[in-house]
């Protein structure tokens, strides 16, 4: 027996891992201190009614055997899966809903559909980047190149053909810095890849956020991109789905090489290491795209967006550059000082007990920047940005 040896390339402490372990320590060490955390992206508002009301209908029809339902369409039912489509339709994007499956959610189906690809393939990564795109990578073996998103290119790096690569990551709006490209700039990601015959796997989880029409809401958006790309897209962010877990990935029929298609790949590879998202989960999913479930996520997406407007604001008083904040749920901020990621981190968690995500965590050029998200509290957030604000303008 041998296991996996990739695995000593991973680094053993997971970034959010060792954030909760420093927090962890400093509020054993002062209890008396009221800790606020705008690191983690999770959210904090209940699941929207609609899908509340779905969800219970879904248990009922669970517990009569002529409404029962045992496993479900590997791909997810089409009920979902046709509102996913009209969802894509609402922004001026075609899709068919046999290119779209349902899953567990986007972190899942990012690190499963690399079984469709060879591990000798050459990955492109930006840097900074959200680390499951390098760990899942690393833990195949395969080779890592990088893109370098700086401050100077404003966290948005555009291809560069003198480094060839056969896998490329896209985020849009990124993770960690809530920088967003135009529909004028993934055109150029998209011609690199068709020229290179190379993939874009492009994580559109925070595509909601996104309110300037320059920008693309997906991928698919732009000429080209359906032979060269394959999006994932999430519940989480858009619907609250961080503890429900559902999402979807669109592979185009239009994308093969070698004489192999990646839709049917996937499909095969799904239909094996898959038995289907939750039929309840499901029906909550489609219950978002109902008139009232856009009511009212649109609503709890908005008090997120508030939320970013006060981070934000905050930074611009204090003449701190950062990116983000702006269709996007991200504030990624430059810090104070010449201060180092984790300096900043120790210094905001000790003197005003708010605690961010260190940018070093998410590669070399995130080293001296630092990440906060809009998604605590409107309460929570107004009192970290007045602490911040008090703390900060004393520098």
């Amino acid at each position: 027996m041998k296991l996996n040896s990739n695995f000593k390339n991973i680094k053993e402490s997971y970034l959010f891992a060792e954030v909760a372990k420093r927090t962890c320590d400093y509020a054993k060490a002062h209890p008396d201190k009221k800790i606020i955390k705008l690191g983690i992206g999770d959210v904090t508002l209940p699941l929207a009614p609609a899908v509340i009301k779905a969800m219970h209908e879904a248990v009922d029809e669970m517990s009569k055997s002529e409404t029962f339902k045992g496993y479900g369409p590997y791909e997810g039912y089409e009920f979902l899966r046709e509102n996913i489509k009209n969802y894509y339709a609402s922004f001026g994007v075609s899709v068919e809903s046999d290119e779209i499956f349902v899953s567990d959610g986007a972190k899942s189906d990012l690190g499963n559909i690399l079984d469709i690809f060879s591990k000798d393939n050459t990955v492109l990564v930006t840097d900074p980047v959200y680390p499951v795109y390098v760990d899942t990578n690393l833990m195949d073996g395969r080779k890592i190149v990088l893109a370098n998103a700086t401050e100077e290119n404003g966290f948005l790096p555009m291809p560069d053909y003198s480094i060839k690569a056969d896998i490329i990551y896209i985020c849009s709006p990124n993770n960690p810095t809530g920088a967003a490209y135009t529909k004028v700039q993934l055109k150029e990601w998209v011609d690199y890849a068709n020229k290179l015959g190379a993939v874009i796997l492009y994580d559109a989880a925070y595509e909601c956020f996104i309110e300037d029409n320059n920008l693309a809401r997906s991928i698919f958006s732009v000429d080209g991109a359906k032979t060269c790309a394959i999006e994932f897209c999430s519940f989480s962010k858009m619907a609250g789905f961080t503890g429900t877990r559902c999402g979807y990935t669109v592979v185009p029929k239009a994308l093969q090489c070698d004489g192999l298609n990646a839709n049917k790949m996937w499909f095969r590879r799904q239909a094996t290491k898959f038995n289907g998202t939750s039929y309840v989960v499901q029906k909550g999913a489609a219950a978002v795209f109902t008139k009232e479930g856009m009511k009212q996520i649109r609503e709890n997406l908005g008090y997120y967006k508030r939320n970013a407007k006060l981070i934000s604001d905050c930074m611009d008083r204090l003449k701190i550059w950062y990116t983000g904040g702006k269709n996007s749920p991200y504030i990624w901020i430059k810090c104070p000082n010449n201060m180092g990621s984790w300096e900043f981190f120790d210094y905001l968690l000790n003197n005003a007990q708010v605690v961010g995500t260190p940018g070093a965590g998410f590669g070399a050029n995130g080293e001296g920047f630092f990440r906060l998200t809009a998604f605590g509290s409107k309460q929570s957030t107004q009192e970290a940005i007045t602490r911040i604000e008090k703390l900060l303008g004393e520098l």
